[in-house]
């Protein structure tokens, strides 16, 4: 199985279990790896049969705009599930980052891998 990827995909969301949190937007940061067969895609270059990482990334983008949780856990689990069925992905793996969470962290977060290789 070949692998679609997209890295530092940054989106701002309301994220938070803090009462100051949820009065604010916060950046997430988004690392997606996903199964693919992109043989049929390469040979015919067709991109009606390929996984187009571009509208992956907008519906990235419109979740997270939208979607209000107050643990990143419940964030990942969402975003996961939807991914897989708007894109009939078999097996995906994502890593969301909050930067600042922790002062002393660039980052924390969680990754999760969902579905069948």
């Amino acid at each position: 199985m070949d692998i679609v990827f997209i890295e530092n995909l940054e989106v701002s969301s309301v994220i938070g279990v803090y009462d100051w949190e949820r009065n604010i937007r916060q950046c997430l940061i988004i690392d997606l790896r996903m199964a693919w067969n992109n043989k049929q895609a390469a040979l015919g270059d067709d991109i009606t049969k390929a996984l187009d990482y571009a509208k992956v990334s907008e519906v990235i983008e419109t979740f997270a705009d939208s979607s209000q949780f107050q643990l990143v856990e419940t964030f990942a689990e969402k975003l996961a599930a939807l991914l897989q069925q708007q894109f009939n992905i078999p097996w995906l793996s994502l890593k969301i980052t909050k930067p600042g969470a922790v002062p002393a962290a660039k980052g924390v977060g969680v990754e999760i891998e969902r579905g069948c290789r």
